[in-house]
């Protein structure tokens, strides 16, 4: 278990928390590249590490990110004015470019002057892989760009969903690299031979938890240059006790490599904090080799098995927090362990309602399986202390380090 106080810390990423700080070190994704679609386009409001905040594309394509409210009087830039390279505020006319400098100020007779005393925050953005990334750190801080192997591909080798969870970031991670869940909450009562999971998972039947046939996992964390992976035995989404150490299952910050997906392609879990209580997720699945096939699109689509279907206008999923994820107890009576409708809603209905939205671990009684969880959280605390002392993380500055899970030969992954 955690102390009250850790857990505080592990799971705040406000301006000015020490894992607020950590985070703000890294490239973070927080949203599609297709929610701007084009120049001049509609602004879009994001909350990002507990700011609040406005990204809109200018017309020369350049994304910039700004505080949400203009300087002068506060008023909301969701509903500026994006012409001209900069947004414009509807109340008075202030313009500001994509760095947040005000480049027009027409409401006073000291506009042209006092305009250039005028900024507000913004950071950078960068795009790779179908999503918008952002850096929130000091400037001279900034790390070199995201190193996956996937984040220069072309577009058509890589599909990126992108969901909204009502937890903490950090739960919803833990989710990914938890080994003993998967034979029991994942599992149908038919020994997992009517299981849909078996199409992307790739293997055969197993009986579920309850039987005495089940190997329970014997997990070992393991550090590497930018995460913590398995070692040992662990036991998958269908019942299967399998050897682990194919390279990390989680890396720094909040990346999992893991989860379902179609074949030939490799997953990406991508659980950003949008403030304390929500979390920006990203299911991003790729190819290394060339275009996805129209089979592996297929697979992909939002909607299907890997993807869950969403809330028409909005990143919930249709089975979600709000109706109980649509659970059906007869067929939690017949059909499978959960009742629930497909593997990313079981785990979102576990992840979102432990101990409510921020997980209350000082509650926690761990066990053997719970290994890489602890060997996660420790990290996590000690990079955060560490960064209170000074000494700054090195990860982002390993770009290669991100690419090590697939180079030990891991391939696509329950």
């Amino acid at each position: 278990m955690l102390s009250v106080e850790d857990n505080a810390m592990l799971t705040q990423t406000g301006p000015g928390s020490p894992m607020g700080e950590v985070f703000r070190r890294f490239w973070l994704p927080a949203m599609l590249s297709s929610e701007l679609p084009e120049p001049d386009c509609e602004p879009v409001r994001l909350t990002l590490l507990g700011e609040e905040l406005i990204v809109f594309r200018d017309s020369q394509g350049r994304v910039g990110c700004i505080d949400a409210y203009c300087p002068h009087r506060g008023a909301p830039l969701f509903f500026g004015r994006n012409e001209l390279d900069g947004l414009r505020c509807i109340y008075h006319g202030w313009k500001f470019d994509v760095n947040g400098e005000c480049v027009d100020m027409p409401n006073c007779a000291e506009g042209d002057s006092y305009r250039e005393k005028i900024q507000i925050a913004s950071y950078p953005a960068i795009e790779g892989g179908g999503l918008v990334w952002f850096y929130m750190g000091p400037a001279e801080k900034r790390p070199p760009e995201p190193g996956f192997e996937w984040f220069h591909n072309p577009s058509n080798w890589t599909h990126a969903a992108k969901y909204i969870y009502h937890s903490n970031y950090m739960q919803a991670l833990e989710g990914d690299f938890d080994p003993s869940h998967g034979a029991f909450l994942h599992s149908t009562l038919d020994s997992n031979v009517s299981n849909p999971a078996n199409k992307f998972a790739g293997i055969t039947s197993r009986p579920v938890g309850t039987s005495p046939e089940f190997v329970p996992p014997r997990p070992e964390a393991v550090d590497y240059e930018c995460g913590i992976g398995n070692v040992g035995r662990a036991t998958g989404p269908l019942g299967r006790t399998s050897t682990l150490g194919r390279g990390p299952s989680w890396l720094m910050p909040c990346f999992d490599p893991v989860g379902l997906a179609s074949a030939g392609t490799y997953p990406m879990n991508i659980k950003v904090p949008a403030d304390d209580e929500h979390t920006i997720y990203f299911r991003v699945r790729w190819s290394p080799t060339g275009p996805l096939t129209e089979q592996q699109v297929w697979d992909l689509r939002i909607g299907g098995y890997i993807n869950p279907p969403q809330q028409p206008g909005t990143f919930l999923y249709r089975d979600n927090i709000f109706n109980d994820y649509n659970i059906d107890r007869i067929k939690q009576k017949q059909f499978s362990f959960s009742g629930l409708s497909q593997t990313a809603v079981q785990d979102t209905a576990m992840q979102e309602n432990q101990w409510g939205p921020i997980s209350k671990r000082w509650k926690e009684h761990l066990v053997s399986t719970d290994a890489i969880i602890i060997r996660v959280r420790q990290r996590l605390l000690q990079t955060a202390r560490s960064l209170q002392e000074g000494q700054e993380p090195s990860e982002p500055w390993k770009p290669e380090g991100y690419r090590q899970y697939r180079s030990e030969g891991s391939g696509p992954r329950e």
